[in-house]
C-alpha cells in the first residue's frame, strides 16, 4: 500500500526502521525484533541501504521478505550516488513485480575516491524525478531538522528539500532528533517554503550514553543539555531508562502538536521501541 495514501486517510502513522545485518549470526536479532513489533500493526517499515554494496543486496532481499513472510508494508531505501539508471531500473522492476509500492529516495554518501564524473545521479532530487518519470511508486525523501551536514545553511537545506518534493517526493521522513524545538522550527521553514508534503518525525530511543554520543557525532544532531546531564555517570541500565522516559515525553509532545507520523529507528532492537509505544497507547 502506498504510504502517500495512508497519510491522506490517517491522522498519524506509526513506522519502524530496520537494517539488514552484515553477519548471518545477527539475523536472529532482526527476526525477533520484527516478530515483536509487527503486532503493533505499523503502517509501514523501512529497510536501510548500504550504498557501498555491503548490504545493498540484503536491502532488496529484506524488503521482499518483510512483505512476503511477515505481511508488512515495506519501504526500501535506495541511494543513487553510485547507481546507474540501468541499476535503478532493475531494482524498480523487481519491487513492482513483487507488489512493493514505496521507496525512500536518498543521495547517499560519496565513497572515497569515487570519480564524480561517472555519476548518473548526483543528487536525490534527480533520483526522485527519474523514478516518477517511469513508475508509480510512493516516494519518500529525507528531511533534516538541524540541516544536512553539507548544507551551507538551514534555509538552503529546506530549499533543497523543496526541490525533492517539487519533482515528486510524496512525504518527508526526518533524520533523528532529540530536541523537539528543532523539529518545530523545521516545520516552520517547511511551511514558509510552501512545501505541502507531510512530515514524519524520526525518533531514536537512547539505549546508552556511548550510543547517543556516537550518533550525535555521525549525524550532527544536538542533544539537550539536561538530557546529557541526566545520562552522565549512569549505568547502561539506568541510561536506558532515562532514554526511554525521554523518548516517551518527546513523542507525547509531538503527538499533542499534531505530528503526522512517528518513525522509530529501532537499531534492530525491540525493547525500547515497544516500551515507548505501550506508554503512548498508540
Amino acid at each position: 500500500m502506498k504510504i502517500s495514501e495512508i497519510l491522506k486517510r490517517k491522522e498519524r502513522t506509526l513506522s519502524f526502521e530496520f537494517f539488514p545485518p552484515k553477519k548471518v549470526e545477527n539475523e536472529q536479532m532482526l527476526f525477533d525484533t520484527i516478530e515483536v513489533l509487527r503486532k503493533y500493526d505499523p503502517d509501514f517499515v523501512s529497510i536501510t541501504y548500504g550504498a557501498g554494496g555491503s548490504t545493498r543486496d540484503k536491502t532488496l532481499e529484506w524488503t521482499l521478505r518483510v512483505k512476503k513472510q511477515y505481511g508488512l508494508n515495506p519501504m526500501m531505501h535506495l541511494t543513487c550516488i553510485t547507481a546507474t539508471k540501468g541499476f535503478v531500473d532493475e531494482i524498480a522492476n523487481i519491487l513492482k513485480a513483487n507488489g512493493v509500492d514505496n521507496i525512500l529516495a536518498l543521495r547517499g554518501d560519496i565513497p572515497e575516491g569515487f570519480d564524480r564524473s561517472k555519476m548518473e545521479f548526483e543528487y536525490a532530487y534527480q533520483l526522485v524525478k527519474y523514478l516518477k518519470s517511469k513508475w508509480d511508486f510512493s516516494i519518500g525523501v529525507a528531511g533534516y531538522p538541524e540541516g544536512h551536514p553539507e548544507s551551507p545553511s538551514l534555509e538552503k537545506d529546506v530549499e533543497y528539500l523543496k526541490m525533492k518534493v517539487d519533482v515528486g517526493g510524496d512525504f518527508i521522513i526526518t533524520q533523528l532528533f532529540f530536541d523537539n524545538s528543532k523539529f518545530f522550527e523545521f516545520l516552520e521553514r517547511v511551511e514558509r517554503f510552501k512545501i505541502k508534503a507531510p512530515v514524519i518525525a524520526g525518533i531514536m530511543p537512547i539505549l546508552s550514553l556511548t550510543q547517543v554520543k556516537r550518533f550525535v557525532e555521525m549525524c550532527g544532531v544536538s542533544i539537550p543539555k539536561e538530557l546529557l546531564d541526566d545520562l552522565q555517570g549512569k549505568s547502561n541500565e539506568d541510561a536506558y531508562k532515562v532514554g526511554v522516559d525521554y523518548a516517551i515525553k518527546q513523542c507525547q509532545e509531538l503527538i499533542e502538536n499534531g505530528v503526522k507520523g512517528l518513525h522509530f529507528y529501532t537499531l534492530n532492537k525491540f525493547n525500547a521501541t515497544e516500551e515507548i509505544i505501550r506508554q503512548l497507547k498508540f
